[in-house]
């Protein structure tokens, strides 16, 4: 009897180890598919968010733009567009056009505008005598800036999708693509844009757009 209840305790012993094996095991495999299941949805999470246009700047030429400072994205944001523009180094060229044509007020005044603001890179694109033309004949540069600007604001979102828009000039200006990729009157990149003024969303472009 008492080696018959010695086998029935080993027995019962090694029953309940295996049970216990399985278990682990099974408690094991369900972490592991968890896991493996959260790693693969996470490039889905990180492609819709790559999809969608960022809160604040963008774009390569951001890059360019001072650190710190007046001419910095938060210095630009305390202060009206043609003010937060002449602190910019970028934007020297356009500065000085602005200024030839006497638009300082207007910009600085105006409200919740957006400005399509060519770089220096943009002005450089013309030859340097035609610039300088321009620059002298106060009506073509005035007709020219003004078609840069669009008397309402224009976010990342609506900017490739819900033109064509206005110019204060008063031709229309139209801007397509999405997320960070963005291209106005079929040739113009923005390279750095949803900068924030006190009274302006500007967009920075490469190549300075003419009006018909």
């Amino acid at each position: 009897m008492t080696r018959l209840r010695t086998r029935l305790v080993g027995a019962t012993a090694a029953s309940l180890l295996a049970l216990s094996m399985a278990a682990c095991s099974s408690d094991d495999s369900s972490g592991t598919a968890t896991t493996s299941g959260s790693s693969m949805a996470a490039p889905s999470a990180s492609a819709s968010a790559s999809a969608m246009p960022a809160d604040g700047p963008f774009g390569a030429a951001c890059s360019a733009v001072p650190a710190s400072g007046a001419g910095s994205f938060s210095g630009m944001a305390k202060d009206p567009v043609a003010t937060a523009a002449s602190n910019n180094p970028v934007l020297s060229t356009l500065v000085k056009a602005v200024g030839a044509a006497g638009l300082v007020d207007t910009l600085n005044s105006a409200k919740n505008i957006t400005v399509f603001a060519p770089t220096n890179d943009a002005f450089a694109k013309i030859p340097a005598a035609d610039l300088q033309k321009v620059l002298a004949d106060k009506a073509t540069l005035t007709k020219i800036l003004t078609y840069h600007v669009v008397g309402q604001k224009i976010t990342p979102e609506q900017l490739g999708t819900a033109g064509p828009f206005t110019s204060l000039q008063g031709q229309p200006v139209t801007a397509t693509g999405s997320g960070e990729d963005f291209t106005v009157n079929g040739d113009a990149k923005v390279v750095c844009g949803n900068v924030q003024t006190a009274n302006a969303t500007v967009y920075l472009i490469d190549t300075v757009l003419m009006p018909k």
